[in-house]
């Protein structure tokens, strides 16, 4: 994955002009950086400033002079005939400055805001257009300008005198200015086709290429850079939502401020500076607002924090429909302030950590790589005819769009590649093919799910080895077939034997694929193994891998089942994924337990039941590829849905009873490392059920008097002070509160991961006195516990801390005490 991250790691715009123009605009007096100054050359072309005051543009032929303003500002031309790789420029403030006038005490800019806010849906082409379509040519890339790096060769000065060596530059810099001069670090092209039939926007990919693979990696051309639309309440830069400088209550979080007028399309514009005025790390920008309709005609958004990003958004103007229509996108993300490594896009792009003192470190390629993205429209219609198939998909990748020839990428290129970014592909195909990177990440991505693939079987990595109290060591082996045995039908099944119990258990399953779009297959299955008891488990939850799992090495209390099942799995319903599946099970408990239901005795059971397991995704976003569909980008909330209904009469079944489960999941990651997470559970039995199939909520707490010798691993949901077969329950509710801060350096290599962890649940027992043989209590009075992680202290290994609290704390202080280890695997994903 280290392959993978490295050739992601970077991306920008061709540089084709042959002069560039670089350097920041300032106070003569206090020093401090002109945001958004304008600077225009003697034939015509005009650029802004960036928030901090830098500029940097190309031209293909070099100009004489670069006049540079700013309002309450003396205007100053200076001379390019000295080429000089970088130019400060210092305005000075005009001694009759001109002031904002005030009507009614009132920033005349607030008012033209106020305006832009009333007349949005009549300016919002998603709004008052009813259909249109057009089509985009998209290059991103992952480079640096060779101009910003010095690129010296290794020297040694030696004073000549004393003969000590007194400084050594790194040659570092020289060979990556070497590379980046002749190529680009990655590159990636796309072409699309738009259609908006109000109000759905989706995206049809006709082409795309990626250096370096055959195949592109599919999940990456859905990475959301900015926002479609500037109308919108939340802008998006970068998988982060802000509130939007046009939202309708933003005139209590921005301030605003009229820069200038300009004329697009010759068509009078007002340049309005805004900045958020409630938080630092906000959005700040300009607006170019048109004087007429109050519509957006130009907008540049920007973030300065870890990352600095900025998106622009450019319009042309439709006279027949008088709307401004989004045209060209750009972003561009470079490295910001940050105290430790910052990672994006899932951890494929890093950059390197900041340091106080500047003699410490190195510049790393991340001081000077930024990662740009170009998009442009093209062949637009406007209130076509048009009918949008598979609405539920957000982006549909045409099965030939990796096979695209080059006559093709000429007719859609809005220009010509340069020789670099020619390069890039050469020395990149060349690369990945000689080194197999392909293989490589293909082999990584099945390693970290936890399987190792041989020839046309995975081998499951979960069967190897594994304890739990009852059968102490397992040992097995598994797997399922993969795409080179076949891509419709598929075989999978383990074996594993206890050295505890000294008994074998196995599985054997086959399945056939009979829908490529709804990726549904139809399958059976036979198993006969054990489980834990009351243990809660939602059939459609993903295969998680996991080098240990800590809770069985606690648990005593299984029972053996041997289940036939027939399933189906599908995709069909939009945004959903679900499992419907019919299975009988011989239940026998291995443990002392006896259940009494219609004034009979049970102590080994048949249940037969119908079931359908479904999880319902409705923010989230997928995709068709030629390899199915998949979820491209993962939006919280979650709904999981879960029902099991006993069929009367078929095969021996001994109960009635229905079971609903649900659970709701919400997680929001932070750009700055931090994350916060609701977990939202229940379940309902209706009818009786043996204890076996009744909850537990999770416990993972030893009956030990003494506190130390309950230290085990940490669970990640389970309650780390409840006592294993503590609480049953036929209807409970349990909520969990998760809140993660970013990793904190104490020592050089001890990093630990501060999370706050709240815990309650609540329940109930139906005719408790059913089921003898076991001692239990209930939830009815509610339990609470809390706690903190302390996750990742050193290479993983982490120790938590939880407390019990409320109705059902215990009497001795020790025994409401948990104190477990912790294991965190960091694959960098």
């Amino acid at each position: 994955m280290k392959l993978l991250t490295f050739l992601f790691l970077f991306c920008t715009l061709s540089l084709q002009a042959q002069f560039q123009i670089n350097g920041v605009v300032k106070d003569s007096e206090t020093k401090k950086a002109l945001p958004f100054a304008t600077l225009a050359t003697e034939n015509g072309t005009v650029s802004i400033a960036d928030v901090d005051g830098k500029f940097s543009f190309t031209l293909l032929t070099p100009p004489e002079i670069l006049k540079i303003s700013y309002v309450g500002y003396q205007s100053k031309t200076i001379s390019l005939f000295e080429k000089k790789p970088y130019f400060t420029v210092l305005l000075t403030p005009q001694t009759d400055a001109l002031k904002e006038v005030v009507l009614n005490y009132e920033n005349p800019a607030n008012d033209i805001i106020r305006k832009v806010i009333l007349a949005k849906d009549n300016n919002n082409p998603l709004k008052k257009l009813k259909t249109f379509q057009y089509k985009t040519y998209n290059k991103l890339l992952v480079t640096a300008n060779p101009d910003s790096i010095s690129g010296k060769i290794d020297t040694v000065y030696v004073d000549f005198a004393t003969k000590d060596k007194v400084a050594k530059i790194d040659s570092s810099d020289y060979k990556f200015k070497k590379l980046i001069t002749k190529q680009h670090l990655f590159l990636t092209e796309k072409v699309s086709q738009f259609q908006f039939e109000k109000p759905l926007l989706k995206e049809t990919i006709l082409g795309t290429k990626m250096a370096g693979f055959k195949e592109p990696i599919y999940e990456l051309l859905g990475f959301s850079l900015q926002s479609s639309s500037v109308y919108d309440d939340k802008y998006e830069l970068f998988e982060t939502k802000y509130k939007s400088p046009i939202s309708d209550r933003a005139l209590k979080e921005y301030r605003y401020k009229i820069l200038d007028t300009t004329t697009i399309e010759n068509r009078e514009v007002l340049v309005i500076y805004f900045k958020n005025k409630i938080s630092r790390k906000g959005l700040e920008g300009l607006l170019y607002i048109d004087n007429e309709n109050y519509a957006v005609a130009k907008a540049v958004m920007r973030i300065r924090s870890v990352l600095n990003i900025t998106g622009t958004h450019e319009f042309d103007y439709l006279s027949e429909e008088k709307i401004w229509f989004p045209m060209r996108k750009n972003f561009k993300i470079i490295k910001g302030k940050s105290k430790e490594p910052t990672a994006v896009l899932g951890g494929r792009i890093e950059f390197a950590a900041e340091y106080d003192n500047e003699n410490q470190i190195r510049k790393d390629a991340s001081d000077f790589t930024y990662l740009a993205s170009e998009m442009q429209v093209y062949d637009l219609q406007v209130n076509p005819k048009l009918k949008i198939k598979k609405t539920a998909i957000a982006i549909d990748v045409k099965a030939n769009a990796n096979q695209r020839d080059e006559a093709f990428w000429q007719d859609n290129r809005s220009d010509s590649l340069d020789t670099r970014s020619e390069r890039t592909y050469i020395v990149l195909d060349s690369v990945v093919t000689k080194e197999k990177i392909e293989k490589k990440i293909k082999f990584g991505r099945k390693i970290i799910n936890g399987y190792l693939p041989f020839g046309p079987i995975d081998f499951d990595l979960r069967y190897l080895l594994s304890y739990n109290n009852y059968e102490g060591f397992r040992l097995g082996i598994g797997g399922v077939t993969n795409e080179q045995f076949s891509k419709i039908f598929r075989l999978e099944g383990y074996t594993a034997y206890g050295l505890k119990d000294e008994k074998s258990k196995y599985h054997i399953g086959s399945a056939i694929r009979v829908g490529n779009f709804s990726n549904t297959w139809i399958g059976g299955s036979y198993t006969d193994d054990v489980r834990e008891i009351a243990s809660t488990n939602f059939a459609i939850d993903k295969r998680v891998f996991k080098l240990y799992d800590p809770r069985p090495i606690n648990i005593s209390t299984f029972y053996n089942h041997q289940t036939w099942r027939a399933f189906i799995e599908t995709k069909i319903i939009p945004k959903t994924e679900s499992i419907w599946q019919i299975a009988h099970s011989d239940i026998q408990p291995l443990f002392d337990y006896t259940f009494v239901y219609q004034d009979q005795l049970f102590r080994n059971f048949a249940m037969t039941s119908a079931m359908v397991s479904i999880q319902w995704n409705p923010n989230s976003a997928y995709m068709q590829t030629p390899n199915g569909k998949i979820e491209y980008e993962k939006r919280y909330p979650k709904f999981t849905f879960q029902l099991t209904k006993s069929l009367s009469n078929l095969f021996n079944n001994d109960f009635e009873f229905s079971k609903i489960d649900a659970r709701i999941e919400y997680e929001k990651k932070y750009l700055n490392g931090q994350k916060s997470a609701v977990l939202l559970q229940g379940g309902y039995v209706f009818g009786d059920l043996p204890l076996t199939h009744l909850y537990n909520t999770s416990p993972n707490n030893l009956t030990k008097d003494n506190l130390l010798q309950r230290i085990t691993i940490a669970g990640k949901n389970s309650f780390e002070t409840m006592y294993f077969n503590e609480f049953f329950s036929s209807e409970f509710v349990m909520l969990q509160f998760k809140h993660g801060f970013k990793r904190v350096e104490l020592f050089k290599k001890v990093k630990p991961s501060l999370v706050l962890v709240t815990r309650m649940a609540w329940g109930n027992l139906k005719n408790p006195e059913d089921h003898i043989g076991i001692e239990f209590k209930t939830l009815d009075r509610g339990f609470f516990e809390s706690g903190i992680e302390l996750n990742q202290i050193y290479k993983g290994f982490g120790l938590t801390g939880f407390y019990r609290y409320g109705p059902n704390q215990l009497a001795r202080l020790e025994d409401n005490i948990a104190i477990k280890l912790s294991f965190v695997l960091d694959l960098g994903l």
